[in-house]
């Protein structure tokens, strides 16, 4: 079917008062992102939408990208007509016309004369609209309750909008309009899920990735990076920090204390998390943690490991079933990436029988005793390499190029 343009619905952030503006410039910001790819598209906006012109660009591609932006709940294509009784009814004849029509399918009309100088009443274009409708297409039935086509008409002074489809996006909050935070991300299926949910809710993600080359292989290394990269695809563009966390992690091998192995891992990741997170100016630290799921997500576990980082720690998936975001995963497309049986750093060296209860002054008493550990912690931080994944293509830059392009696109 042919469309004029697209109607996008904006989300909860409407309900935000004085601070609608600051939503709706990110809003229109991202969107503005996400067709870079369409030339002929163009954004028009007014208080509480937006619409996007096609001008011949594909419908359906754009519809599929603009679904993932963050803070909008809904999409309509639309038919734009003159703002003339025949050329507006001639536009719904054949807009209807173009649907996938049965008999008994139930319709109404529901006009609004947004241009009160319009001659005729909007209920009266109600019937005006109808009964050519139901003499043209005589499968069609009348329903005021919740008919199936229920055919919205704007009548504005330069041009009207028809539409009857609203095609569910993601909705939540803009990206970023609620801060920064980095994400520890492993190769499992629980962080991914945990990061599409906190950039949901208007959070900008650094994803912090920790390898243990030779332990781990390049396959699971490039795993993570293809799981940013389709994290991408929702946020445009996410930053990937690679830490070498070998030496750290060996740090804790023949101690005598395997069953705090994962323990002091978690901790030792969340002070390096956290020495980035300075740096990079974010305000928390994302985890995919799920209670109970494993040894490390006990409470007591995310008690003892929260208590090795000041900032604090977001688990969005903290009470969701495990079937729940298996779902998830295969929805927002990170599930078969997941899968890949390529080990991480924390799963090569778990114990047989992890503590579900660590004592935090066992712990602090452990670490006191690796001397060296700082050290380590801070050469991981140092040798921390930072790559950049936007709308699904790699790049690799150094800071201040990632602080120029950023600059220069006005990205949020």
């Amino acid at each position: 079917m042919t469309y004029d343009m697209l109607l996008l619905r904006f989300g909860e952030f409407t309900l935000k008062g004085r601070n609608r503006n600051r939503f709706e410039k990110s809003m229109f910001n991202h969107v503005r992102s996400v067709i870079r790819p369409f030339p002929k598209a163009k954004i028009l906006k007014e208080y509480g939408r937006m619409y996007v012109e096609l001008n011949g660009e594909s419908p359906d591609a754009l519809i599929n990208v603009l679904r993932k932006v963050f803070g909008l709940v809904s999409i309509s294509p639309v038919r734009v007509s003159p703002t003339e009784l025949d050329a507006i009814i001639e536009t719904a004849v054949d807009f209807i016309g173009k649907s996938e029509l049965s008999d008994g399918t139930t319709f109404k009309v529901n006009a609004r004369r947004v241009w009160k100088k319009f001659p005729h009443s909007s209920h009266e274009m109600n019937h005006l609209i109808g009964s050519p409708l139901l003499k043209t297409y005589p499968q069609l039935k009348v329903q005021v309750k919740q008919p199936q086509i229920e055919l919205k008409v704007e009548i504005r002074e330069d041009q009207t909008y028809l539409f009857y489809e609203a095609i569910p996006a993601v909705g939540g909050y803009p990206l970023g309009t609620n801060g920064k935070a980095m994400l520890l991300l492993s190769g499992g299926i629980d962080s991914p899920v945990a990061a599409w949910s906190a950039m949901r809710r208007g959070l900008e993600i650094e994803c912090v990735h920790f390898y243990s080359y030779p332990y781990t292989s390049q396959l699971a290394k490039d795993k993570v990076i293809e799981l940013t990269r389709i994290l991408s695809s929702y946020a445009g563009r996410i930053k990937l920090h690679l830490v070498p966390f070998t030496d750290v992690q060996t740090s804790f091998t023949g101690l005598g204390q395997d069953k705090l192995m994962i323990t002091l891992m978690r901790r030792a990741m969340l002070r390096i998390t956290t020495m980035i997170a300075e740096r990079e100016g974010a305000l928390a630290i994302v985890t995919g943690d799920s209670l109970g799921q494993v040894a490390s997500q006990t409470l007591s576990s995310m008690n003892v490991i929260g208590k090795a980082t000041d900032l604090p720690i977001l688990r969005p998936l903290v009470t969701t079933d495990k079937n729940d975001i298996v779902n998830l995963a295969k929805e927002i497309g990170t599930y078969e990436t997941s899968i890949l049986p390529y080990e991480d750093c924390c799963t090569l060296f778990v114990p047989k029988s992890p503590t579900t209860n660590p004592n935090l002054r066992i712990v602090e008493s452990i670490e006191s005793s690796l001397t060296d550990l700082p050290e380590k912690i801070n050469i991981a931080v140092e040798k921390t390499e930072t790559i950049i994944l936007k709308n699904g293509m790699k790049m690799t830059k150094n800071d201040n190029e990632i602080q120029d392009e950023v600059v220069k696109e006005e990205w949020f």
